[in-house]
């Protein structure tokens, strides 16, 4: 791992504050350099998170950017959520001034070994079960990245005897310079976030930079299953596979109903794929990536299975809610994009009632017709996106424009009877209505919560 780097004296700005940038901004001032924080929001807008950067010696630039600050600088952050072709970037960037994003930081201070794990779909599950599997084993393992804690707020709690496991998204991996995983995983690529990147190529292109600085002695895992991204297999790490559908030469595949390791020829039992506690064939790809992750990693058979068996899931994740006479209520609000919501179709038998919409990202609904037409009796309609969603699923499923996501939670209940499932996979960003996809998934909860009340009350 590269160790520290000197920040002391240089002119830092951090653009955006959002967990992540505050998190910056306090790090780089912690290590004596000169931050500055500009963000577009005004301050009432911000919480408490101006006291806490004046606090520590931040000067703030609120309600909007100026030309002159962004050139002031010898090093400039923007948070995730800022785009890298924003105008002030590309200004800066053609001052010859350093733009990197915060993992390119936090890996210029980090000690020990690091995981890093992208993909369109089933990251926050894999990273967290990957976590969940390397603690089992007794390791020092730090969960962080996009999962939810900036992994520049883990690195100085790290040693060489620990490892971090960061969820990597397309905004931080566009920015990286020497950023260099000792396990890089690529778990699949399916369309998402094409407003910011225009082109599934240069979305795709980001998420492969997780291979870029990877040598001989590091290890890239791919879908074996998933041609999109199979194709950006690497030629310096060692390659491994997983797979749900075939045999691989090197990496975790299933064996009839087993799920194996094979190494050097030979296959390693791990457990049966119906052991798996979470639901949806997804799900099973999602931890053949972690099993051979957590094997090269050093853990063995037999604590994986034992971890895998004790998962419970990611909160946001397919996570069931409620039983409310017969129906079953489930969130999952973290599919924020069509494959991830035809995922969380695709776990249930049938008799859907489907709240949809948000943000839309540039993304084609088409593609949910037919699991509409096959399994959903009612989409429920929120948000932005609502117009678009309609005209492109219109016909395949009976669909009602609820507007708020409390209204379609109302509805449902109305709707469906005992049997069925109200599922939240809203196939959009959460941004229009909502501060990110958490708070989605947390106010659909308090919103079932209500009606659980309501018919204890009623019984």
């Amino acid at each position: 791992m590269p160790g520290s780097m000197e920040l002391r004296g240089k002119r830092v700005l951090v653009v955006g504050l959002a967990r992540t940038g505050v998190a910056t901004a306090v790090f780089c001032a912690g290590h004596n350099a000169m931050v500055t924080a500009t963000e577009t929001r005004v301050e009432g807008e911000l919480g408490d998170a101006p006291a806490k950067l004046r606090a520590a010696g931040v000067a703030l630039e609120l309600g909007g950017h100026t030309e002159k600050t962004f050139l002031a600088q010898d090093l400039i952050i923007p948070s995730p959520g800022v785009p890298a072709d924003d105008a002030f970037l590309l200004l800066a960037r053609s001052k010859g001034i350093t733009i990197w994003s915060e993992i390119e930081l936090a890996y210029r201070f980090l000690e020990g070994k690091l995981v890093g794990i992208t993909g369109s779909n089933g990251k926050t599950t894999t990273t967290t079960l990957v976590h969940h599997i390397l603690v089992n084993g007794g390791m020092r393992a730090h969960l962080a990245g996009n999962v939810g804690t900036p992994l520049i707020s883990e690195v100085e709690k790290m040693d060489a005897g620990s490892v971090a496991v960061a969820e990597l998204s397309s905004f931080q991996l566009e920015l990286i310079e020497k950023f260099r995983p000792n396990i890089g995983a690529l778990l699949n690529l399916t369309p998402d976030h094409l407003d910011r990147h225009k082109t599934m190529e240069a979305y795709a292109a980001a998420k492969a930079r997780i291979f870029e600085n990877q040598t001989e002695l590091d290890a890239a895992i791919l879908n074996a299953d998933d041609a999109a991204s199979a194709q950006y297999a690497p030629k310096k790490p060692q390659v491994f596979w997983f797979s749900r559908q075939k045999r691989v030469t090197e990496g975790a595949c299933l064996r009839g109903e087993e799920i194996v390791v094979v190494h050097h020829g030979k296959e390693y039992p791990v457990m049966r794929a119906a052991e798996i506690p979470l639901a949806g064939a997804h799900n099973v790809e999602n931890v053949l990536a972690a099993v051979i992750i957590a094997r090269l990693a050093g853990v063995d058979s037999a604590t994986i299975a034992k971890a895998v068996k004790s998962f419970a899931g990611v909160e946001h994740r397919l996570e069931f809610v409620a039983d409310i006479r017969g129906v079953r209520y489930y969130n999952d609000s973290k599919a924020t994009n069509v494959d991830a919501t035809l995922k969380a179709l695709d776990a249930f038998p049938g008799r859907i009632l489907v709240i949809l919409g948000g943000k839309d990202k540039g993304s084609d609904y088409t593609a949910l017709e037919k699991p509409l037409r096959g399994k959903a009796i009612l989409a429920l309609l929120i948000g932005a996106a609502a117009a678009k969603i309609e005209k492109q699923i219109a016909g395949s499923v009976a669909i009602e424009r609820a507007g708020t996501l409390e209204r379609a939670v109302e509805a449902a209940s109305l709707a469906a009877r005992s049997g069925d499932v109200v599922l939240l996979a809203p196939a959009c960003a959460s941004f229009d209505q909502f501060e990110n996809y958490e708070q989605r998934g947390r106010v659909f909860k308090q919103f079932v919560r209500s009606l659980e009340k309501r018919a204890a009350d009623d019984a």
